[in-house]
Order: C-alpha cells, then structure tokens, then sequence
C-alpha cells in the first residue's frame, strides 16, 4: 500500500465533532503509514466569508468549489474514501464524491457513520441505492450499521473507528483513586439527539442525594440557552459547567479530571466519547441505544440503561459512587478493550479493504431486490 494515493473526504475541524476528528486522524495516520493523502474538506470555510451570512444560499457557495476539488483530485489519486453521514450530507456531499470518481474512474470506499441510518436508508432508498451502485466497498464503523445495511441487501464491513491511545490514556492509579467519582462529564454535541436535558434531569436527582456531586457538559450546539435555563429551573446550575466547545487536542485532560462518563442520546452509531473514556479509564454510564452494546458490554465495561429515563442514569451513577470495586473493574475492563480500536490493530483492516476495493468492479455494492 505504501505510495496509494488517497483522496480522503470528510469534513475536518473546526468545529471538532466525532467524524471531523476521525477524518482528520485518518489523514495523518494514512500519510504516516506511506500512503498518499489528499484531503477534500466537505466543510471548507465559505468563499467569499460574507456568504456565510446568506442563509437558504449559501451552500451553493461552499458546493460549488467542492465539486471542483473533487473533480481534480479524482484524476490524481487512485481511490476515494468517502466520509459519509445521513441527510443532506449524504446528498451534497457524499453521492457527489461517488458520482465523479465513478465519471474519473476512480475507486470509491464509501466510509458511512450516520447515527439515523435506519429512517434515512428508509426514507432515501432509492438515491441511495443509486448512489452506492456506483462505489466498490462499503465500511461501517459498528456490527450495529452493518446490520442496518445488511437488512437491506448492502454487504458493510466492520472497520471500527480509531483511539489515539498516546493521548487518551488512563490517569496514574494514585491520580485516579483521588478523582472525584461524582465528577459527572457528558460530551455531546447541545442537540435533541443527545438528550443533555435528561442529563440535567439525572444530575439533579444524583446531588440530591451526594450534594458533592457535579457535572460538566462539554460540547455546543442550537440548546445552550435553553439547557441552561433548566439547569436553573432545576437548582443545579451553581454545579454545572457548560464548558462549550472543546478542542479534540484538550478533551484528553478534561477526561483525566472526570469520575463518570454520562451518555444520555436517544441516538447513537459509534460515538467517540465512549471509546474516549474507555482509553482514558473512566467508567461509562450510557444508554442503550444504536450502536452502543456493540461498543460496551453491560456490567462489564459499562453500566447501560434505557434512553429518555433520567432516574435509571441517575440510579446507575449512584450505583458507581456506592460500588468502587465495580467502578474499578469496568475501567480495568474497559481499557483491555479499547486495545482492538487502535491503529496498529484497525490499519491491516483498512488495507485489505483499500486493496479489494481496487479490485472491486463497479455495482459490488448494489443492494438486492
């Protein structure tokens, strides 16, 4: 594989959400590893930056020079690996990126990530299908999204997302132990999905009973305002920290200063803060939903608990503050596992699949009628 050239396309941060994150490691892990790299930023700031300000518009400014890009780089690497998300990302940016590699004769790894796979596929199954018909292999970061393409007749293959573990790594046992386990985090974007209302709603049922306790929401997003206000409405807020957005380079020590991982979404793939937490030796409480029992186990390298039910997170986190043996070993546990999510492990995954791929003729991917 050494000297493939790669056309990787994805968006990079800022801001730094989870497939921003990956593309962005991918690129540097790729070129490391000898290949190649040619990013094509599918979030690229608007040309001219005044355009930015028209709303309804503006995608034609940022679309227009993509589809350039995209256009020249497809005649000068061999394959494209195509970040793929649902909704209006797929249809702007990842069936373009298929559709002119397949006019440029160039390879397509279609690298699909989208949390809301299943009403998407339903709801767009024909473009989809068009679209796909067009790429030589299809990768998915979880056996939760192959299964959601297998049900539809798409063969995906397993290629887990990436853990820097010489960043994100376990605390010193002494600087652990001193850790405030009631130092609740949540990591997620400040959107519906992801449930940070509920978060709230458990956090106050939790200091209620350990008044010691607090929490820091780490993200941003449209609900800020409005999530805040409940924190107030609820008596929490002089305990909560909405720290904003925070660099993928500082989430490593933010994790360090955590007691509890807290994922409260409604919807999930494969979401990073999990891996995160597992990497860095913090005990995940999460919901069970999409992809996550694909990620963690239940009661052995996780607490899982039913989405939208602030009083099962609540009671799963007193349950670690009360239970330190338990606590301990889904960290123990949890960082055995994350071995299989680093990049020594993941790269003869991606390789094989780069390899086939180049091998592949055009409509592998067609799903069955």
């Amino acid at each position: 594989m050494n000297g493939l050239r790669v056309g990787l396309v994805g968006p990079l941060p800022p801001p730094s959400g989870g497939m921003a994150n990956q593309t962005l490691q991918l690129a540097a892990l790729l070129q490391a590893a000898g290949l190649e790299v040619e990013t094509i930023q599918v979030n690229a700031p608007y040309v001219p930056a005044w355009s930015a300000r028209l709303k309804g518009v503006r995608a034609v400014f940022r679309l227009l020079p993509y589809l350039l890009r995209l256009w020249r780089a497809a005649g000068r690497v061999d394959l494209f690996h195509v970040m793929a998300n649902s909704g209006w990302s797929w249809h702007l940016y990842a069936a373009p990126a298929i559709c002119i590699a397949r006019l440029r004769g160039t390879a397509v790894v279609v690298n699909y990530r989208g949390g809301e796979a299943e009403p998407f596929l339903r709801a767009s199954a024909a473009v989809v299908a068009l679209t796909l018909h067009r790429a030589q292999a299809l990768i998915v970061p979880s056996g939760y999204l192959a299964a959601v393409f297998g049900a539809r007749g798409y063969q995906a293959l397993v290629v887990p997302n990436i853990i820097d573990l010489a960043r994100f790594r376990g605390a010193p046992v002494p600087s652990r132990t001193a850790v405030n386990r009631l130092h609740l985090l949540v990591a997620r974007n400040l959107e519906a999905i992801y449930d940070n209302a509920g978060a709230l709603r458990a956090f106050a049922l939790v200091l209620a009973v350990r008044p010691e306790a607090r929490l820091t929401i780490a993200g941003s997003g449209p609900l800020r305002a409005e999530l805040e206000a409940l924190a107030a409405g609820l008596g929490v807020a002089h305990a909560v920290r909405f720290s904003g957005r925070v660099e993928h380079a500082q989430m490593a020590a933010l994790y360090r200063q955590a007691g509890v991982l807290l994922n409260p979404s409604l919807v999930d793939n494969m979401p990073n803060c999990l891996l995160e937490a597992l990497a860095s030796g913090v005990p995940i409480v999460s919901t069970n939903v999409g992809g996550v029992s694909f990620m963690v186990e239940a009661e052995r390298t996780a607490l899982l608990v039913p989405p939208a039910d602030p009083r099962a997170l609540a009671d799963a986190v007193l349950r670690l503050a009360a239970e330190p043996a338990l606590a301990e070993r889904l960290i123990q546990n949890g960082l055995d596992q994350v071995q299989q999510y680093c990049w020594p492990s993941v790269k003869p995954v991606l390789s094989q699949v780069y390899r086939d791929a180049l091998a592949a003729p055009v409509g592998t991917l067609a799903a069955k009628s």
